[in-house]
C-alpha cells in the first residue's frame, strides 16, 4: 500500500512541476535556515557542559545596588576565595582563576633564546582542576601545581614551545623576564566552547599582588568558582552569605555590595558579567534566533497549505473517481499525507545541501567552529527527522482533510471551486498570518540596523579615531625606559600625542574600589579607577570642565574625576570639587585638580560609571598613541621599530581603539547580519508562495475574466480586481504585526542604556516594502492573466 501511495505521489509531484518547485524551494530554504539555527543554538548551549560536576559548579560574581542603578563585575576581592573556603561548610572546593599575561621565553640547551611569545596566562590553584576535570596527558594537578613557580601547559602550547608535548614536563620557561617556571604537567586542549580557554596554567602559590588581602578592591581579572557538596542546594548558601558579607564587606563601608552564585551554565549566556573568553550569547539572542526559525518554517508551511488547497480544484475529478471506486476518506488522507511527506523529504535533501554550503559563512560570522556532521552529532539527524515529520503533518494535514472531503458528485462534474471548498477564509487568514510574520521580521531588522548605526555614530565623550594602544612592560627595569620610549615615539612624524595609562577611557577590563570624599566614611558606591599620565586628556580628547589635567608624576599625587562621580555625591558645580580631598581604597589621599566631561567608560548597554584618573607609573600597561589619520601605516611601522629597540626582551603587541570599541558590539553586529539574511529569506518564501497562489487563483478565474473582457472590462480593471483582495490582506497583516513587533522591539531595546527612540518610521517602511513587493508580485501574474485572449478561455463553452 505504501509503495503504491509513494508511486502515485511521485507521479503527481512530477505532473505539477510548478507547484512542486515552489513548495520545495520554500520548504528547503526554511528547513535549511532552521537547521543552521539549530546547529548554532546547540553549540551555544554546549558551552561549559563537558565537565562531570557541571551541575554543582558556580561562579562567584560581585554586584552593587545603588539608589540610582546597579553595577556588575565578574571579579571578586582577592581574599574572598580563602575566606569562603573557611566560612561555607556546604562547599566541597573553592577554586581561584586569576588572569595574567606576558612574555614567555624558551631557551635551547646552550641557554640561547629559542622562542619568545606574548601569551595570556592564568594563575590557578590545584582545586581548579577538581572542579574542571580537564584530561591530563602528563602530571597530576593535585600534586604538581601546589608548589610556587610551577606551570602546566595545554597540549597545543606544549607543542608550540617544545615541538612535542612528551618532552615538555621537566623543562623550564621564563615568564615576564624575571621568573623561571618549571613545567610539571600537560593537559589536553580545551574545546573552544568553553568560557575559560586556558593554555598556560601557573600555580597560584606563586602569585603576588598588593591586593591579596584587600577587600575593598574588585578587579575583573580575579574570578572565583565554588563546588557544592553533593546533596546541597545553592539556596543553602543564602544564610551563610549574609553573615559572610557582614563580616568582610562592612568595613570600611562599600554601600550595598552583594555576591551571587552564578550557575556554570549561565557564565556564557550572562552579558552583565561576561567571561575570560570574551564570548557571550545572551538568552535573548538565542530565543530570538529560535523565534526566527519558527517564523521561517511557519511561512513555508503556510505556503504549502495555501497552494495545496488551491490546487485541490484541479484534483477534484481524481478525488471523485477514487471515491466512486471505493476509496475511503482515510485512504485518501493517507495518500495526500504521503505526497506531503515525500515532498518534504526532497526539500530536506536540498536543505542539507544549502546547509553545507552556508555553514562556513555562518561559522565565519559567529567566529565559532561549527560543523554539520550527522555521525559526530546524531542529535542533528534526530532534529531533521523530527522536522520532516512535524512539517509534513503540519503542512499536509489540513490540505488532506480538504481534498479527501470533496463530494464525489460535484468533483466528477468538475463543479468544485475555491469558494465552495470551505477553505477560502482559512487561506485568507493564513496569508495574513504569513505576512504579519514577515512584517515583524522586516521591522525588527530595520530597528536593529538603526540601533547599530546609532552606536557607531554616538559621541562617546572622547576621540577614538587613529589611536593605537601598544602594550608596555611594567617590570622595574622596563619602567626606567618608559620616558625614553615616549620621547622617541613623540618624535616620529605623524604622532600627535602619547600617554601612558592602565586602560583607555572605554575598556572591557575595569577596576572598582572604595573611596571617601571629604571625610573618613566611604561613599555608598564604588568608583572605576584608571591610571594615566599628564597627556591622557589630550591624547583621547577629553573635555575639561573645571580645573586642569594631571601634572607630571610617577606616583599618585592628585585626582581628576568625571561628572557622574560628582552627581552621585550631589556636587552640582564642578568648580566646587576642585581642591577637595579624596581617599582612595583607604590608603591614598590626594586633592581633586580637575573635572572632565562624562565619557562612556563601558559599552552603550551600560550607564556611565563614576571614574577617577590618577598618576601611577607602575600601573601603566599601555601607551596610547594619537596619530595623523593619513599616516597610520608608516607611523605604526615606526612605532613598532622604536618599541622593539627599547624592549628587545619583550614582544610587541598593539590594537586600535576603534577596533576595541567595535568588539563590544560583535553580538549586535552578528544579530544585524542574521536579521538581514533571514528577513530576505522570509520575504522570498512569502512572495514565491504569493506568486503561486495568485497563479492558481488567476487560472480558476480565467473564464470569469474572459467574460468580463468581452463585456468591456479593460486590462487595468481586471488587474485591479485580482490585486485588491491581496493588497487588503497585506494591509491587515501590517496592522496585526505592528503591536507584536512593538513589544518584541521594545524589550530588545530595553537592554541598552543608550538607544534610539522608537517611532513610526520602521513600521511605515515595513508596510511600504510589503505592499510594494505584493503589488509587484501579484500584478505581474494578474496582468498576464488579464491579457489572455478571451476566445481561448471560452471556446469550450
Amino acid at each position: 500500500m505504501f509503495k503504491l501511495n509513494l508511486k502515485i505521489a511521485l507521479r503527481n509531484l512530477w505532473k505539477n512541476k510548478g507547484y512542486t518547485l515552489i513548495n520545495i524551494a520554500g520548504l528547503s530554504i526554511g528547513m535549511a535556515s532552521c537547521i543552521l539555527i539549530f546547529i548554532f543554538i546547540r553549540y551555544q548551549l554546549s558551552y561549559d557542559q563537558q565537565f562531570v560536576k557541571k551541575d554543582r559548579i558556580y561562579r562567584v560574581v560581585s554586584y552593587w545596588k545603588y539608589a540610582e542603578g546597579e553595577e556588575f563585575s565578574k571579579g571578586v576581592p582577592m581574599p574572598l576565595a580563602p575566606a569562603m573556603r573557611n566560612d561555607f561548610a556546604m562547599l566541597e572546593d573553592v577554586a581561584v582563576l586569576q588572569r595574567g599575561g606576558g612574555v614567555i621565553k624558551v631557551n635551547d640547551r646552550n641557554g640561547k633564546e629559542r622562542l619568545k611569545i606574548d601569551q595570556k596566562t592564568f594563575y590557578v590553584n590545584p582545586e581548579f582542576f577538581k572542579l574542571f576535570d580537564y584530561p591530563w596527558l602528563q602530571g597530576d594537578p593535585q600534586k604538581d601545581l601546589r608548589e610556587p613557580h610551577t606551570v602546566a601547559l595545554s597540549e597545543e602550547m606544549a607543542v608550540k614551545l617544545f615541538g612535542d608535548w612528551h618532552r615538555a614536563v621537566g623543562q623550564t620557561i621564563n615568564y615576564n623576564n624575571k621568573t623561571d617556571l618549571k613545567v610539571t604537567g600537560v593537559f589536553a586542549d580545551i574545546p573552544q566552547n568553553n568560557s575559560n580557554v586556558i593554555q598556560v596554567a601557573i600555580s597560584y602559590a606563586g602569585f603576588e599582588s598588593r591586593n591579596l588581602k584587600e577587600w575593598n578592591n574588585v578587579n575583573d581579572a580575579s574570578e572565583c568558582y565554588v563546588l557544592l557538596k553533593e546533596g546541597q542546594n545553592v539556596a543553602d548558601l543564602q544564610g551563610p552569605k549574609a553573615a559572610f558579607i557582614k563580616k568582610y564587606y562592612v568595613a570600611p563601608g562599600t554601600g550595598k555590595p552583594d555576591i551571587f552564585f552564578q550557575p556554570l551554565a549561565d557564565v556564557h549566556k550572562d552579558e552583565n558579567y561576561g567571561n575570560f573568553s570574551q564570548k557571550t550569547t545572551g538568552m535573548k539572542e538565542i530565543w530570538g534566533l529560535a523565534v526566527i526559525g519558527v517564523f521561517l518554517m511557519l511561512t513555508a508551511c503556510i505556503n504549502f497549505v495555501n497552494l495545496a488547497t488551491a490546487q485541490a480544484v484541479s484534483r477534484s475529478k481524481e478525488v471523485g473517481v477514487r471515491k466512486v471506486m471505493g476509496s475511503r476518506r482515510s485512504d485518501l488522507m493517507l495518500q495526500f499525507l504521503t505526497e506531503t511527506l515525500t515532498l518534504t523529504f526532497f526539500a530536506l535533501l536540498l536543505a542539507c545541501v544549502i546547509t553545507e554550503a552556508a555553514l562556513p559563512g555562518l561559522a565565519a560570522l559567529f567566529k565559532e567552529k561549527l560543523s554539520f556532521s550527522l555521525l559526530q552529532q546524531p542529535v542533528i539527524l534526530l532534529f531533521m527527522l523530527g522536522l520532516v515529520v512535524f512539517v509534513g503533518f503540519l503542512a499536509g494535514f489540513y490540505p488532506a482533510m480538504v481534498l479527501s472531503g470533496l463530494r464525489p458528485a460535484l468533483a466528477i462534474k468538475n463543479k468544485v471551486s475555491i469558494g465552495n471548498m470551505g477553505g477560502g477564509a482559512l487561506r485568507q487568514v493564513l496569508v495574513v498570518v504569513q505576512f504579519a510574520l514577515t512584517v515583524v521580521l522586516i521591522t525588527g531588522t530595520l530597528v536593529v540596523l538603526k540601533q547599530m548605526q546609532f552606536m557607531r555614530e554616538k559621541p562617546l565623550g572622547f576621540n577614538a579615531s587613529a589611536i593605537a594602544l601598544p602594550n608596555v612592560p611594567a617590570d622595574s627595569l622596563s619602567l626606567l625606559k618608559h620616558d625614553i620610549l615616549k620621547t622617541r615615539i613623540l618624535n616620529i612624524p605623524g604622532v600627535l600625542s602619547a600617554s601612558f595609562c592602565s586602560a583607555a577611557p572605554s575598556s572591557g577590563d575595569n577596576n572598582l574600589t572604595n573611596f571617601a570624599y571629604r571625610g573618613t566614611r566611604d561613599a555608598d558606591f564604588q568608583v572605576n579607577t584608571k591610571s594615566a599620565d599628564q597627556d591622557y586628556i589630550k591624547a583621547f580628547g577629553l573635555q575639561v570642565l573645571a580645573g586642569r589635567a594631571l601634572s607630571k608624576s610617577d606616583t599618585l599625587k592628585e585626582f581628576v574625576v568625571n561628572e557622574t562621580l560628582l552627581k552621585k555625591l550631589n556636587v552640582r558645580n564642578p568648580q566646587e570639587a576642585i581642591g577637595k580631598i579624596i581617599t582612595l581604597g583607604g590608603r591614598y589621599k590626594a586633592p581633586i585638580v580637575g573635572v572632565v566631561k562624562d565619557f562612556n567608560n563601558m559599552n552603550l548597554r551600560e550607564a556611565i560609571s563614576p571614574v577617577i584618573l590618577f598618576s601611577s607609573k607602575k600601573s601603566s600597561s599601555m601607551l596610547a598613541v594619537k596619530m595623523d589619520s593619513h599616516q597610520i601605516p608608516s607611523v605604526m611601522k615606526n612605532i613598532e621599530q622604536t618599541w622593539n629597540s627599547c624592549f628587545p626582551n619583550n614582544v610587541y603587541k598593539s590594537t586600535f581603539m576603534e577596533e576595541d570599541i567595535n568588539s563590544y558590539y560583535e553580538s549586535e553586529q552578528v544579530m544585524g547580519a542574521l536579521f538581514k539574511v533571514f528577513a530576505s529569506v522570509i520575504i522570498f518564501i512569502a512572495f514565491i508562495g504569493l506568486f503561486g497562489l495568485i497563479s492558481f487563483v488567476a487560472t480558476q478565474r480565467t473564464k470569469e475574466m474572459a467574460i468580463r473582457k468581452v463585456l468591456g472590462a479593460t486590462t487595468l480593471e481586471l488587474v485591479k480586481m485580482l490585486n485588491t483582495s491581496f493588497i487588503i490582506m497585506v494591509f491587515i497583516a501590517n496592522l496585526v504585526a505592528w503591536p507584536v513587533a512593538y513589544i518584541f522591539i521594545s524589550r530588545w531595546l530595553s537592554r541598552y542604556t543608550y538607544r534610539i527612540e522608537l517611532n513610526i518610521w520602521p513600521f511605515a517602511v515595513a508596510m511600504l516594502i510589503s505592499m510594494l513587493v505584493t503589488l509587484l508580485t501579484v500584478s505581474l501574474r494578474s496582468y498576464r492573466a488579464a491579457k489572455t485572449n478571451p476566445i481561448d478561455a471560452l471556446k469550450y463553452e
